[in-house]
């Protein structure tokens, strides 16, 4: 039995699994907006109630602003940093499956973006799925997961219990502020739990190299 290392995380459900969820949650948010159905109309009521009820609009814009690429890329650079440092470079493979996972986060979220185009509660379009969000669970999920094997039990659950607080945190800023509906942030989260399902089966599966071939 070997032991885990940083670059070979533990998760509680299989990853492909999980993503293979979060994909069809994902898809059926982006059908019910496309089609505007029932759960879009109550998207658009709890949004509204959310508002009513957020709290000061310092804190809210605190939390929303954690989506900022200046704020969640360093988190998730710093670990991929320190991954390599620790391996003394063979982790290259899981810090490229995350990098990926990132680098293909972008024009993911801003195709569905163009073709949904939904009027975000402040006006304006195609604010469905959310970059903030998805760019929150990406960088401080991936960034956890590349230094978990690291952690003990303990504090790989509190690790894990602070990166699901920042992201919930995050989207509850986003939608107290105006600037999502509560279906954009959940959508983003389910988004961004299938990228690092997919790169942490990726990372778990290195490339092989090839065999020297013998002289005689």
């Amino acid at each position: 039995m070997t032991e885990s290392g940083p670059s070979s995380p533990r998760f509680s459900l299989p990853p492909a699994l999980a993503g293979c969820v979060c994909g069809i949650v994902f898809a059926l948010c982006s059908w019910q907006v496309l089609v505007r159905g029932p759960l879009f109309r109550w998207d658009e009521d709890l949004g509204d109630a959310m508002r009513a009820a957020a709290p000061p609009r310092a804190l809210a814009e605190v939390l929303a602003d954690l989506g900022n690429m200046p704020v969640a890329l360093p988190s998730l650079s710093a670990a991929m940093a320190l991954s390599l440092l620790l391996t003394r470079g063979r982790g290259w493979w899981p810090v490229l499956c995350y990098a990926v996972a990132m680098g293909v986060l972008a024009p993911v979220v801003t195709g569905v973006k163009l073709w949904t185009d939904r009027v975000g509660p402040l006006g304006g379009g195609g604010y469905f799925p959310s970059g903030h969000a998805a760019t929150t669970a990406v960088a401080f999920g991936g960034a956890l997961l590349l230094l978990s094997g690291l952690l003990s039990s303990a504090v790989r659950a509190v690790a894990w219990a602070l990166v699901a607080s920042l992201t919930v945190g995050n989207g509850l800023g986003l939608v107290w502020r105006g600037y999502h509906w509560p279906l954009d942030v959940a959508a983003s989260w389910c988004l961004g739990v299938l990228l690092l399902s997919w790169a942490a089966v990726a990372a778990r599966r290195p490339p092989r190299r090839p065999r020297r071939r013998q002289a005689g």
